[in-house]
């Protein structure tokens, strides 16, 4: 694979991995305008080299959640607790990280699912026009996030049948068109998330969810014949995913706690449309 085009590749799935786009949309779209099959040609492992790319950006980016979620796993498993530590400030702060890893473990349940019809959402992505027509209903979501009335809830209060909901909707997004940080962002606020939370919390549950996709991924492509020889392309397009996915994030959070989510709007009807066209010549 070319330079330049590993590096295009990465901005494209670092940028819209978090903005609420659709990574898997935009990447379908553009391999099957170009005729690229991902199973021939390396893509697979590629794909798999990008999402890393963006789940090293999450890492980094939410590093003191994930730091003090392990911390607080620890604390637990070791038998740490309040009565053995009075005095200390951080203790409330375990309880809450502790609660936050619940939500997360239960929102990730409904991805359990896609395991055993992964083979049939698959055909999706070589469907560009049903990729466009998913990609309007994204666009509809996202219009509809910004006249939902902000709630309270954070990791405190939120219920585990609020988290079960996201979790639902992000098993649901992994449909080629559907934006998983548009729909599970949207969900929270409309589960009454406080807008920052929602984010956060949307953010977070995107590494077990890029991880699992990330293994999969990875044993298929070397069920393949890797062409080494582009792997550093590959390697480049990771990085690039990884810069850029850390710098939509920022963008979204920005936009989110403004209630500016719906502007996105706009921009994915306009590439559904040209995706249902495009479909017409492909």
């Amino acid at each position: 694979m070319p330079l330049l085009f590993a590096l295009f590749l990465g901005l494209i799935q670092g940028i819209t991995e978090f903005l609420p786009v659709s990574s898997s949309g935009h990447l379908s779209i553009l391999q099957n305008v170009f005729g690229m099959d991902s199973t021939t040609q390396n893509h697979l492992f590629f794909d798999a080299l990008l999402h890393l790319g963006t789940l090293i950006a999450v890492l980094v980016l939410y590093r003191k959640d994930v730091r003090s979620i392990l911390s607080a796993c620890a604390k637990l498993i070791s038998g740490r607790n309040n009565k053995q530590n009075p005095n200390t400030d951080s203790e409330p702060d375990a309880g809450k990280y502790i609660r936050l890893l619940m939500l997360i473990v239960v929102a990730t349940i409904p991805l359990l699912v896609i395991v055993f019809v992964r083979k049939y959402i698959e055909i999706l992505f070589y469907n560009t026009a049903f990729i466009g027509f998913a990609l309007i209903i994204t666009g509809g979501l996202l219009y509809i996030s910004d006249k939902l009335v902000p709630g309270r809830k954070t990791e405190r209060t939120a219920k585990l049948k609020d988290s079960f909901i996201v979790g639902l909707v992000q098993a649901i997004a992994v449909i080629p068109g559907l934006s998983r940080s548009g729909c599970t962002i949207t969900a929270g606020l409309f589960r009454g998330f406080d807008r920052e939370f929602a984010v956060k919390f949307s953010f977070l549950l995107s590494v077990p969810a890029i991880l699992g996709a990330n293994i999969l991924e990875f044993i298929n492509a070397f069920k393949t014949k890797i062409d080494w020889s582009s792997v550093p392309s590959y390697l480049a397009g990771a990085v690039v995913a990884a810069v850029s996915g850390f710098f939509a994030i920022k963008i979204v959070r920005q936009i989110v706690s403004k209630g500016k989510f719906g502007r996105f709007a706009y921009y994915c009807w306009t590439v559904g449309i040209i995706a249902l066209i495009a479909s017409i010549f492909i």
